[in-house]
């Protein structure tokens, strides 16, 4: 009953937003594009010293959510985000590895559904485009058996930038077009092949009189990092200023952004990672040069942005398009503080990480990194843009929301039913909650959110956060209105509170097949 009555209420909004329910021919198109390995702060209009007018100007004309969240890590958010389940429910609790137990057997399960069998069977055409990375191991597992029309991309994941590296290949729907053994042309880039086929995808479904849903799965800035020279060369030496200074500096830009809160601490650099001031000249050359090819891959990836709204826009088709941009973890530590720079950033041979130094700053004002549920593990930007259905501008939200929220937005905007079953198999109810009153600056009425990857563990329930670092950490607890950068521990102080947050956490572990103190043993051979 609580659900239906919560059901009724969000389909009342969602009509009082958008003045009636729509009729087939005006329901929107729907474009969510996710980022890969992008710290809170990478974005202008998040505090970055990055150029990133496109995404800046479609937050100046829409809406920045403050408290947007994904689960960490790259598959488990692409898996909440398909489905509007938590992670371990679609199956994808961890990577694409099978655990040979339901919550981490490394690809979708039987018991969701997608966005593309949402969207295509509310007469959508159904696309993705870019990188999939929720299993890959059989023809079931791809977006074509998985409710989307058309693929081009990834479905083994990232990892490259000008050409396939062992272990990837590049499909059109099913077909292999390209592969080690079948190399990319010259001039190919996978930030703008992945908006140029999927703009050729909105011309099918313009031709065929539907609508569009286009899933637009960035693999930037996901390391290697790699970009062209003149890309690069935009960015040497405006990192010679050092992390530290850097890092206050986008603090700053965020408190007159009205993003952050003067009260909140920020996080400290961490004990690995070196005053910049005492490093050598040449560590700082190169430590320069690492941020540089990221920032790189950041702006060619914002000038991707503005090919998709310039190509909406000739299409006639931007003011109906609702835009949801976001990132899939934060900022990646992966390689540790001195970072790595193997090779040629400009080459498809190199291998150049950022690592642990700048992805404190990439993260500011947060703790933590990707693999993390600490505030900087999966705090991301999130970008809402719809002319027609959203009339406010410039504004913030303050809803705590998550990628869970994706596929009820869908069903909601796209005026369709969320199945009980498909293909022979029960379906399970969706997590999320459409982001349609958050639009409006409604509540999103929700018990609680939840995350759990490689042991780490958090349950946010109103503005109380219980966060755990690694299996066996100590819980922390923490307020979230008055101490978002986690700086102020209150486990101590309020036990009762911190006990009963942890017997809910542990309740959804158990409703929900999550290991509870880190991954489960494998049972069997590796997965293949």
């Amino acid at each position: 009953m609580t659900r239906i009555v919560a059901t009724l209420l969000t389909f009342a909004v969602l009509q009082s937003a958008l003045g009636s329910t729509l009729p087939a021919a005006e329901r929107p198109n729907v474009v969510v594009i996710l980022v890969d390995d992008m710290g809170f702060s990478d974005i202008g209009c998040y505090g970055s010293e990055i150029p990133t007018p496109n995404l800046d100007a479609l937050a100046a004309n829409g809406l920045r959510f403050r408290q947007f969240y994904n689960t960490g890590r790259c598959c488990p958010t692409r898996a909440s985000l398909l489905t509007g389940l938590y992670s371990h429910q679609a199956g994808v609790g961890h990577m694409t590895d099978d655990y040979k137990v339901p919550g981490y057997q490394g690809y979708l399960n039987d018991h969701c559904v997608t966005l593309g069998n949402i969207a295509s069977g509310a007469g959508y055409l159904a696309a993705v485009t870019g990188k999939w990375h929720v299993g890959h191991k059989a023809s079931s597992m791809l977006p074509i058996a998985r409710g989307f029309d058309r693929f081009y991309g990834v479905p083994e994941g990232g990892g490259f930038y000008f050409q396939v590296k062992p272990g990837r290949s590049i499909l059109l729907n099913n077909e292999v077009l390209h592969s080690p053994q079948k190399p990319l042309p010259d001039d190919w880039y996978s930030t703008d092949a992945w908006t140029e086929q999927g703009l050729a995808f909105v011309d099918e479904a313009i031709k065929a009189d539907k609508p569009f849903f286009w899933y637009l799965a960035h693999n930037a800035p996901h390391f290697p990092l790699q970009a062209d020279a003149d890309d690069i060369a935009m960015f040497r030496g405006k990192y010679k200023a050092g992390w530290d200074k850097l890092s206050a500096e986008r603090h700053r830009r965020q408190l007159e952004l009205g993003l952050i809160e003067s009260s909140w601490q920020p996080a400290s650099r961490p004990e690995k990672v070196a005053e910049w001031d005492r490093l050598a000249e040449k560590d700082k050359d190169r430590f320069d040069h690492l941020m540089a090819a990221y920032a790189a891959c950041v702006y060619r990836m914002d000038r991707s942005i503005g090919t998709l709204v310039e190509g909406l826009k000739k299409r006639g088709v931007f003011e109906n398009t609702l835009l949801l941009f976001m990132s899939d973890n934060g900022g990646c530590a992966e390689s540790g503080p001195q970072g790595k720079s193997v090779g040629d950033p400009t080459t498809a041979e190199s291998n150049w990480f950022c690592g642990e130094s700048w992805a404190w700053m990439q993260d500011t004002p947060f703790r933590k990194f990707k693999h993390y549920n600490h505030e900087g593990g999966i705090a991301t930007p999130l970008i809402a843009h719809w002319p027609k259905g959203i009339s406010a501008q410039g504004e913030w939200r303050d809803q705590p929301a998550h990628v869970i929220d994706i596929m009820a937005t869908l069903v909601d905007v796209a005026g369709t039913e969320y199945p009980t079953t498909s293909r022979g198999s029960e379906i399970l109810p969706m997590e999320g909650r459409s982001l349609v009153p958050a639009f409006a600056n409604q509540p999103l009425n929700r018990d609680a959110l939840y995350w759990e990857h490689e042991g780490n563990a958090a349950i946010r329930r109103g503005d109380w956060k219980l966060v755990r670092l690694g299996g066996k950490g100590k819980w922390e607890l923490y307020d979230m209105k008055a101490d978002r950068t986690e700086s102020r521990d209150l486990a101590g102080t309020r036990r009762r509170l911190a006990k009963e947050l942890e017997a809910q956490w542990l309740a959804w572990a158990d409703r929900c097949n999550v290991s509870t103190n880190g991954l489960p043993k494998r049972q069997g051979k590796r997965a293949k």
